[in-house]
């Protein structure tokens, strides 16, 4: 197999090999409004709660929240637009957790933090690596909202050789 040469693709600034165990990054706020929220709901989880701020007052949430679907979505973004756009990245097999943790209201701000737990070549494709992470979402006031684990398939600068793990 041939090397990808990174001339090639100057928009790739990090590969596999430029990832680390153990790394964490920032990865931006964003500030859902109420008519955001409205917005994702009536489109994707039409439930009381996410379209009606008189109904949410009633349900277990007290007030209008985001679905926990356009939290995710959020949370993509700032991903896609703050990391993954500068990589290799070409895509995820699958998440193993996920888990709302605390609605998120109009006018939160939400700080997205991603860690790498591990990282291994495919077996496969030795042109890929494989990265284990976890996503972490934190509103204004340092309460975690969301947490996600799963994978992440990166090109490799280098397809691996037979010595490779």
């Amino acid at each position: 197999m041939t090397a990808i040469n990174p001339q090639q693709s100057p928009h790739i600034t990090i590969w596999w090999e430029d990832l680390a165990e153990g790394e964490v990054r920032d990865l931006g706020t964003v500030t859902p409004s109420a008519d955001d929220i409205v917005a994702f709901a009536q489109q994707f989880d039409p439930q009381p709660f996410h379209l009606d701020p008189e109904a949410a007052k009633h349900s277990v949430f007290g007030a209008l929240c985001a679905s926990g679907w356009h939290t995710c979505a959020l949370a993509m973004r700032l991903m896609v637009t703050n990391f993954l756009h500068q990589t290799s990245s070409l895509g995820s097999p699958g998440l193993d957790s996920l888990k709302w943790l605390r609605p998120v209201y109009p006018g939160d701000t939400l700080r997205l933090q991603h860690r790498i737990l591990e990282k291994r070549p495919m077996s496969k494709r030795p042109d890929v690596g494989l990265v284990r992470t976890v996503w972490e979402m934190f509103n204004q006031h340092g309460q975690q909202v969301l947490h996600m684990e799963g994978y992440g398939m990166f090109r490799r600068r280098q397809p691996a050789v037979a010595a490779d793990p």
